[in-house]
């Protein structure tokens, strides 16, 4: 397999530890929301999200958005609208793309060590060499 250093992919610079551990601790939490969203977009497609929720998940979406800015995906992903309240199918797609968007960007600096065979994050502070 050709070997690739994670710091070499100019399109995407590397996180930090502490964006790494940020996203370790916050992915779950958008992926809590989003199986709750879509049960909830099953029962009623059309219902309005409350503004409880839609401040909750856009305090999450703009912490994950601070790891991805640099990322070329960050293009494609929105926050939910305060002020017209989406439809609860408008923010399971929303929430889609913030999920597709962090998966493609962890792809790109996590994965296997070279020497070691550990799976871990490439970071600034440790780019090493990954199997690719």
């Amino acid at each position: 397999m050709p070997r690739r250093t994670a710091a070499n992919d100019a399109s995407s610079p590397s996180p930090t530890e502490e964006q790494a551990a940020t996203y370790d601790r916050l992915v779950p939490m958008l992926e809590a929301a989003h199986r709750e969203m879509t049960e909830l977009s099953k029962k009623k497609q059309d219902g309005i999200v409350n503004t409880l929720k839609i401040k909750m998940l856009n305090r999450l979406l703009g912490e994950l958005s601070k790891i991805i800015e640099s990322d070329p995906s960050h293009a494609f992903v929105d926050m939910l609208d305060e002020e017209t309240l989406p439809q609860n199918s408008d923010a399971v797609l929303i929430l889609s793309q913030w999920h597709a968007a962090l998966k493609q960007y962890k792809a790109r600096h996590y994965g296997q060590e070279a020497v070691t065979g550990e799976l871990r994050w490439f970071t600034v502070e440790n780019p090493g060499d990954r199997y690719r």
